[in-house]
């Protein structure tokens, strides 16, 4: 049994009105969540994204646009993922890291000969942010446990995600472009 999900993330975004006065232009949920059918509790919120390096603060909003995992080349992509506990169960474990990264990140990278069915790698700086819970990143030769408040740098390696909690947890990555 899943634990109560966590309240959706609400999106505020910033512009001007016709005055070149600030506004709030929208608040509330990202139109562009994401879930996985065959894996339960999993949402990606994909926030916002930035189309190259010379992205303008007036840019239109194209969330809606974006696929996979990567960000459009020379910009950013942010997002947000909740990740429901681990099955206990090893088969269901594998079939529903992989059915992620089928499903929602079929860019990333799979090494081949990988013990863990979610590691990828993407050219990408990630800025990955605990949020809420306890969420534990896997390398090729090392792991380690990260609680609320605490920052990843992930810079282009091998890496997989798993939430060994019965909590639900949730992290915010902010992918830069690092082709």
């Amino acid at each position: 049994m899943l634990p109560d999900p966590l309240p959706l993330t609400r999106r505020v975004v910033t512009g001007h009105d016709g005055e070149g006065r600030s506004i709030i232009e929208h608040d509330g949920q990202s139109p562009a969540l994401l879930t996985v059918e065959r894996r339960p509790g999993f949402r990606n919120h994909n926030i916002w994204r930035t189309l190259g390096a010379d992205a303008s603060a007036e840019a239109a909003d194209t969330i809606l646009d974006h696929r996979g995992v990567l960000p459009p080349p020379g910009g950013t992509v942010l997002r947000v993922i909740d990740f429901p506990p681990r099955p206990a169960d090893p088969a269901e474990r594998r079939r529903q890291a992989a059915s992620s990264l089928e499903t929602l990140f079929a860019d990333a990278v799979r090494p081949s000969g990988s013990e863990h069915p979610g590691m990828h790698r993407t050219r990408t700086v990630d800025y990955a942010i605990v949020l809420h819970g306890e969420i534990t990143a896997i390398l090729d030769a090392a792991e380690t446990d990260l609680r609320a408040g605490d920052i990843l740098i992930q810079r282009g390696t091998n890496h997989a995600w798993e939430n060994r909690t019965s909590a639900m947890a949730r992290v915010a990555f902010i992918l830069v472009d690092a082709s």
